[in-house]
């Protein structure tokens, strides 16, 4: 392992008392010292997750240092506070990994391995997991009521929690906020302002949005002050501290301030670019030496390769989340400008980019509403908007936060609304950010009593997508529709070049897709896993188990004629990336056993915690062609 070329032993560790809110010249001279090495270090170790193609977030860890510097010497001078530093940001994981090596849980070449597979740095934090990580993070708004939890247990202490303007903008907040003024709580909250989401600008698509404004009306005490300048920033931490009770420090600054490459852009949000990371290193003057080992450090960390080749579908492969908005999109295409305006919304919740919304956005500005991060209530409104019989609306966000909107899913099913929501980065596959970021509880949505139909349905490739999209977007009732981070391949016909959903395919909503008979038992899956279930069962069928192989690309719904044929096989097999507890597997046996029918049974799923990296999720999780096929030769014994 190379070694680690920026010495963290140079961080000075440093006293300050609030009672005396005017920085010496040497407490400031030592603040700006480990400051900037901190912050060298984050663009360093971040800059490898752009090396192996696994993200890395290098701007919000890089902003809140000067905060995180001042904490610490805090937490240097008195047992008052609460030692640990708090983060609502879980994409600010960089710097409790940066907490971990100064505290030698970890050492600074294990930062090297950041958000690579199995290297136990994935990215948000996980406790449990990393050694020296003190809290699990990594959904918006969830960190502040926990905090406020913690200093109910702790009313002698300081609790401190950063925060930011994205996660500010979560109604948990909101409720957080008020709950700790009610009970008048030592919770210190340091919001980084720097007006950045991954979508864009917070004070252009929410004008009106004043966290000042917004945190004085629930009764903090707030200071507003400019990041960058350490004197007023301390002058801040000296006042909120000696205020007994609930105060917030709103901090403002640029993105990544002196990082060209990225400062105000909402790049910063995302890991800085190899050339980005080296001409940063070069203008902050290192000795060639130094430059030249993290010229090399970079250069030569590959992305993880996949070489196998998927039997029974393309090389080529597609985005089905990308693939929804071009879907949608083409619809609307079919209706006039005012038409579409008067019977669709289509409403952002800071993912556009992520969850193919933005097409729909440079196609069809008329529909587009953009927000913030804000699931719950973007969801009712475009519940709202398709509360009469003609009107549509579409929502998206990413699946794992399906679980937010749980409550608002009901209730817009009562009022009999009409949306069709896309929830993308379903399962498991390429999911750097991890377990908190799994989209593996989709049958959440599912929530109404038998008298009441929802639609679950789980596209397997880019052409089944686009079928889906053009039968159901203008059904009544709510439509759930789930695509994975991950690009799929196309899958083709048995024994033929052709594409299985191309031509004259039509989607029939509730109808199970036998795509290979099988009399010695059938593996069903759909979405990211039928690809890697086609290939398993083809392998076994050229070693002469005739195993069959059904679609299954509306999840709730039981097809009768199918369930029939396969469930009077030898076995079933479920196979999935959805969670074991909650997935399809965990209710296709009861509805076998229901109609009398009882071959073996068994199914595969997502099981255990993540092990970070992108594509190593899957056989982590025991859902590669070779796991399914010892799991299909079990069975068929």
């Amino acid at each position: 392992m190379a070694k680690f070329p920026i010495d963290l032993k140079q961080y000075k560790k440093l006293k300050l008392d609030p009672s005396n809110p005017q920085l010496t010249a040497e407490q400031r001279q030592t603040l700006k010292h480990n400051i900037q090495l901190l912050r060298d270090a984050i663009v360093l170790f971040t800059s490898t997750g752009a090396a192996r193609g696994v993200s890395g977030h290098t701007g919000g860890a890089y902003d809140t240092v000067p905060e995180l510097c001042i904490l610490l010497s805090l937490f240097e001078a008195s047992d008052k506070h609460y030692p640990i530093v708090f983060d609502e940001a879980g994409h600010r994981v960089a710097t409790q990994y940066l907490l971990s090596a100064l505290e030698g849980h970890i050492t600074a070449e294990h930062l090297l391995q950041y958000r690579a597979a199995n290297s136990k740095l994935p990215g948000h934090p996980e406790l449990g997991l990393t050694p020296g990580i003190k809290f699990s993070s990594g959904r918006l708004g969830h960190m502040w009521p926990l905090v406020n939890g913690i200093a109910l247990a702790n009313r002698d202490k300081n609790i401190f929690c950063l925060g930011s303007d994205g996660s500010q903008q979560e109604g948990n907040d909101a409720e957080a906020a008020r709950l700790a003024v009610a009970q008048n709580l030592n919770v210190k909250i340091i919001i980084d302002d720097n007006n950045v989401t991954i979508a864009g600008h917070p004070s252009e698509y929410l004008k009106g949005y004043e966290l000042q404004k917004t945190l004085l009306g629930h009764g903090l005490e707030v200071v507003t002050v400019q990041g960058e300048d350490i004197d007023a920033l301390w002058g801040a931490f000296a006042k909120v501290i000696t205020h007994q009770g609930p105060a917030a420090i709103v901090s403002k600054r640029v993105m990544a301030p002196g990082v060209p490459a990225i400062e105000g852009s909402v790049h910063g949000h995302d890991v800085i670019p190899i050339k980005g990371a080296l001409a940063y290193f070069k203008h902050r003057g290192y000795p060639q030496d130094t430059y030249d080992a993290i010229e090399n450090i970079l250069n030569n960390i590959k992305p993880a390769s996949v070489p196998y080749q998927y039997v029974g579908s393309t090389r080529d492969l597609n985005a089905n989340r990308v693939v929804f908005g071009e879907a949608v999109s083409d619809v609307l295409d079919g209706l006039s400008k005012d038409e579409a305006a008067r019977r669709v919304m289509v409403i952002d919740s800071d993912l556009e980019g992520s969850t193919g919304l933005k097409v729909i956005h440079q196609r069809h500005p008329e529909v587009f509403v953009p927000s913030g991060i804000m699931e719950r209530g973007n969801f009712s409104a475009a519940a709202g908007f398709g509360f009469e019989p003609d009107k549509f609306g579409v929502f998206s966000t990413f699946s794992a936060f399906l679980e937010m909107i749980v409550s608002e899913i009901t209730m817009a099913r009562l009022n009999k609304c009409n949306v069709l929501c896309h929830f993308s980065h379903s399962g498991v596959d390429e999911m750097a950010d991890n377990t908190c970021h799994f989209g593996i509880n989709s049958f959440f949505a599912d929530n109404g009593l038998e008298d009441v139909q929802s639609w679950l349905y789980f596209p397997a490739d880019a052409l089944q997508m686009r079928a889906i999209i053009k039968r159901v977007f203008f059904e009544r009732g709510l439509r759930f529709v789930f695509s994975t981070r991950a690009k799929v391949p196309y899958l083709l016909k048995p024994n033929s070049d052709e594409r299985l959903f191309g031509g004259d395919y039509t989607f029939v909503p509730g109808k199970d897709e036998v795509i290979l008979e099988g009399k010695k038992g059938y593996v069903v899956s759909y979405g990211d896993t039928l690809y890697r279930s086609y290939d398993a069962v083809l392998r076994v069928r050229q070693e002469g188990l005739d195993v069959g192989l059904v679609n299954k690309p509306t999840l709730n719904l039981v097809d009768e004629e199918t369930i029939k044929k396969i469930g009077s096989s030898p076995f079933v097999l479920i196979v999935e990336s959805l969670g074991r507890k909650t997935g399809l597997g965990s209710r296709f046996g009861t509805w076998l056993l229901e109609r009398q029918l009882t071959p073996k049974y068994s199914y595969l799923g997502t099981n255990k915690e993540g092990c970070g990296g992108l594509q190593e999720q899957i056989p982590y999780q025991g859902l590669d062609p070779q796991s399914i096929i010892v799991k299909i030769k079990t069975l068929s014994h």
